[in-house]
């Protein structure tokens, strides 16, 4: 699986995209997208997204900011060779921030893969990843808008490793990819490519706890 991440940059008619089953944009392509002018032809940005994929005969991640009548969002549409297949929301909003925060995990078929989508500050919340883990995802991809210190990275090497699926990150300026082994490679090109072979590989984990007792008597 070919993944290729562009750090830097706005959709173009001149945005070319290498061979590969995913490309993962940042935040700084699309911009606000709003949907009332999207649904009135007013303007064109997700269908700018579908037709890159089209081109491109792979599937595409793009992070922005949705305005759904004054509630703005932050965002990744999620298109597969020339279909908008839909919009995958931040669902963890912190104090002090002035989007709205969205629900539902995203989860999608894009590339001939299953691909998870971590949108900006829900990369702190490792529920999250290890429930895209337990759903079966080919490799996740978080989208940020920027990456301030060493955290981020240090999160996606030891998510990977901890459940077992590879994740690709991208923000304004830097790529990121770990794998499951725990081994991460970083590139800070306006254009990169990871490579990754999907795989299944599962673990036998036994636990002791207390509860759940069987055959539980009421002499003791």
């Amino acid at each position: 699986m070919k993944i290729t991440v562009f750090p830097r940059g706005v959709i173009g008619k001149t945005t070319h995209i290498p061979p590969c089953e995913l490309a993962l944009f940042g935040y700084g392509f699309l911009g606000e997208v709003d949907y009332e002018s999207e649904l009135s032809g007013k303007t064109a940005r997700f269908e700018e997204v579908a037709r890159l994929s089209a081109a491109a005969g792979c599937g595409l991640l793009c992070g922005c900011t949705t305005d759904s009548r004054g509630l703005k969002r932050r965002s990744v549409a999620v298109a597969d060779r020339g279909r908008l297949v839909g919009i995958a929301d931040m669902r963890h909003v912190f104090d002090g921030d002035s989007v709205r925060c969205g629900c539902g995990l995203g989860v999608y078929r894009v590339g001939g893969y299953s691909v998870g989508i971590i949108a900006d500050s829900d990369l702190y919340f490792p529920e999250d990843v290890a429930a895209l883990s337990l759903m079966g995802c080919n490799v996740v991809a978080a989208v940020l808008r920027e990456v301030s210190d060493e955290i981020p990275p240090l999160l996606v090497r030891s998510y990977a490793y901890l459940y077992g699926v590879p994740i690709v990150l991208v923000c304004s300026g830097a790529a990121y990819f770990a794998d499951v082994s725990g081994v991460i490679a970083s590139s800070n090109q306006n254009v990169c490519t990871f490579e990754t072979t999907p795989r299944n590989y599962n673990r036998l984990v036994t636990t002791r706890r207390r509860g759940l007792y069987e055959g539980v008597r009421d002499d003791y």
